[in-house]
């Protein structure tokens, strides 16, 4: 289940360190790339932190663990990393898998940075332990409505799988929607083969198709029926849980995966921090770094600044979410609590609706902003 400190994390001879559990999906049925990703942005900052001498003298130090997009063995990881005395947890891109986190960080009385999970109830009371850096589902799904509503589009089809996360995205869509003669029907992808997903797309005479589902499988697939079916030329394939986001889909799909717009939490263009953390990030990838890395980074240099300013306590540093202010890589981080959510929560970062431009889909165009 673990995986050995990186370099960047290498403890002192000199003294201990500073532990803090990272848990990623890095196997499957695991988002891998995401996984990876959120990984190098987190193992990114706990350089630049040690390289600037690290927490009052002593070095920060990452245990890794690999979740595979499994609520139990991150359960679990998160109890061994407890055991190992780490001062907090952080990351996970998985929503489900992120509630299974917070809810036993909760119980053990373990503070939880959430890097990457959007979903509203992270947990079920409210928690004074755990925060949350990505935007709620509900901020940043409304936006997307927004924008297919700026589209044209009320005639929406959702291509979907039974989920906690993906459910919430329906009623939020839905709910959005309504008040402007928008309609949301579902397509269960676990009854309906890409093929008879097009003949209900026809039948419903939807304009437009969200892929609610995971990555690559069914999406890959889909996308290519809907994108091969002459009747459906006109129907706009999105995504707004982000697939289209990482190099696999271009991989993949090549110019069938341009033109899907999804969600992205970067701001308009990046201010000095944000260029040179993307740079390092980009020679740590080898790729263009998506916004799940960035989310990495910001999530260390949230946890350095409360544990230099309010120590290694766990207490202290769940006492101090509302009180830390820090520049990150997309603005200044500050927490809150925002009405309906129920963990402490950077209201908002910046969120965007991205495509990848057909006509060079290595190149991202910002469709809407909110």
């Amino acid at each position: 289940m673990s995986t050995e400190p990186t370099a960047s994390a290498t403890v002192p001879a000199d003294g201990p360190s500073v532990r803090i559990g990272a848990l990623v999906p890095l196997t499957r049925p695991g988002w891998i790339e995401a996984g990876r990703h959120v990984l190098a942005g987190l193992e990114a900052a706990v350089r630049d932190v040690n390289d600037a001498g690290g927490i009052a003298g002593r070095q920060l130090e990452l245990l890794v663990r690999d979740t595979a997009a499994d609520p139990q063995r991150a359960a679990e990881a998160v109890e061994e990393l407890d055991r190992l005395g780490v001062a907090a947890v952080a990351g996970e891109y998985h929503s489900v898998v992120a509630r299974a986190v917070a809810a036993r960080a909760d119980a053990l009385g373990l503070p939880f940075l959430c890097s990457s999970a959007v979903l509203d109830a992270l947990t079920d009371e409210p928690s004074e332990l755990v925060a949350r850096l990505c935007p709620a589902q509900s901020h940043s799904w409304r936006i997307y409505a927004d924008f297919l509503l700026g589209a044209g589009h009320r005639r929406i089809a959702v291509a979907t799988r039974p989920s906690v996360y993906w459910a919430a995205g329906v009623r939020v869509l839905r709910d959005h929607l309504a008040p402007h003669g928008g309609t949301v029907v579902e397509l269960d992808t676990g009854a309906l083969s890409p093929a008879a997903l097009c003949e209900e797309l026809v039948r419903h005479d939807a304009t437009a198709l969200l892929l609610l589902v995971g990555h690559p499988e069914p999406a890959v697939p889909i996308v290519r029926a809907v994108r091969h079916d002459g009747r459906l030329t006109e129907v706009l394939i999105g995504a707004p849980a982000g697939q289209p986001e990482f190099a696999e889909w271009s991989v993949l799909l090549g110019a069938d995966g341009a033109g899907v717009p999804f969600l992205r939490y970067l701001p308009e263009r990046l201010g000095p921090l944000g260029a040179r953390v993307g740079a390092a990030l980009r020679e740590r990838l080898g790729e263009a770094p998506s916004f799940v890395a960035f989310e990495g980074y910001d999530t260390v240099t949230v946890l350095a600044e409360v544990l230099r300013t309010a120590g290694t306590g766990r207490k202290t540093i769940a006492e101090a979410w509302p009180r830390v202010g820090v520049e990150g890589t997309r603005g200044p981080i500050r927490f809150s609590r925002s009405p309906g959510i129920i963990v402490w929560q950077w209201a908002w970062p910046p969120v965007q609706v991205v495509d990848r431009d057909p006509a060079a889909p290595g190149r991202f165009r910002v469709l809407h902003t909110g």
